[in-house]
């Protein structure tokens, strides 16, 4: 059997429909759905199936976006007994790395990044804030710049470490913008602006801790199969303390994917991606020569079955 990392996408994976092969096509997963929909009094199919605003708005996608990861999660475990080397996500996806080895109730996860998503809308409130990508440049350099302009009283901070050469940047909106031409005049092929209101992983979401940590507290078991990384160290951690503190200290500190990936692939055969976008598996490509599967309906986890059953 190959050593198996499991894999959760974050926001920005999210689109309309994502899902609906699984709702459609297997009772476990509408049963997911109803669970998920009575729990926080929220219709999931017309929030995933019907064209809307809210599966924009922070509070509503982290929900959405770990509602199908799992479904797709369950899919997989009603096929498998697998128990992997390894689970972790990107930012939102790493609480879905949590409910996959056993620490944290599906619908408990749902729940609990529905709370995170409000904390961070309500800690965005008092901070014009978003987040921009800058691809072509060196780690080193994305981090001098953003401290020279930390220096001179800007408030940008590095924020996702995605791959080789891709790097998302948060902090104020008209700070991000103030170092577009910066970060081109250094040699990035690209510094855009993302569409978010949310400026994740940064200083500027330390309100929303505190009331995370609480529901930590309450959400969480002491009870994980299998380790899970941090996107604070790039390590592995396996008790309840460990989590409530790491994914506290992740809203306002940078998620370490590449680094992640690259401390455990020569401990994994294969990654399996739950949830939609493929997003994480093209991020794989840059970092890793490991193959990356993607579970997002029901024909790709038919394809990963059969893989795996090799």
């Amino acid at each position: 059997m190959p050593y198996i990392t499991f894999l959760f996408p974050g926001q920005g994976s999210q689109k309309i429909g994502m899902g609906k092969d699984f709702f459609e096509n297997s009772s476990l997963a509408k049963e997911l759905f109803e669970a998920a929909s009575d729990r926080l009094k929220i219709d999931f199919t017309k929030l995933l199936f019907e064209e809307n605003d809210r599966i924009n708005e922070t509070a509503y996608t982290q929900p959405a976006i770990m509602l199908v990861s799992l479904t797709a999660l369950k899919l997989f475990q009603s096929h498998s007994n697998i128990t992997p080397q390894y689970a972790l996500g990107h930012s939102l996806g790493e609480f879905g790395a949590v409910a996959s080895v056993g620490a944290l109730g599906s619908i408990d996860a749902i729940e609990l990044v529905h709370y995170r998503g409000k904390f961070m809308s309500e800690a965005a409130k008092d901070a014009n804030g978003g987040m921009m990508v800058v691809m072509g440049l060196s780690d080193e350099e994305v981090e001098q710049i953003c401290a020279k302009a930390r220096d001179e009283g800007k408030k940008v901070w590095p924020a996702n470490y995605n791959s080789d050469g891709q790097i998302v940047v948060a902090g104020l909106k008209a700070d991000l913008m103030s170092l577009e031409g910066v970060f081109k005049d250094a040699g990035a092929k690209r510094a855009l602006l993302l569409n978010m209101s949310v400026a994740s992983h940064c200083p500027l979401m330390e309100p929303a801790r505190k009331p995370l940590q609480e529901y930590l507290e309450q959400f969480l078991q002491d009870s994980f199969a299998a380790p899970v990384i941090s996107n604070v160290t790039a390590a592995p951690y396996k008790t309840k303390n460990e989590a409530i503190e790491l994914l506290s200290r992740q809203l306002v500190e940078p998620v370490h994917y590449k680094q992640s990936i690259q401390n455990i692939e020569n401990e994994t055969d294969i990654f399996i991606e739950f949830g939609e976008g493929n997003v994480l598996k093209g991020l794989n490509r840059r970092i890793t020569k490991k193959p990356t599967i993607c579970i997002s309906n029901m024909k790709s986890l038919e394809d990963a079955l059969e893989v795996i059953n090799k």
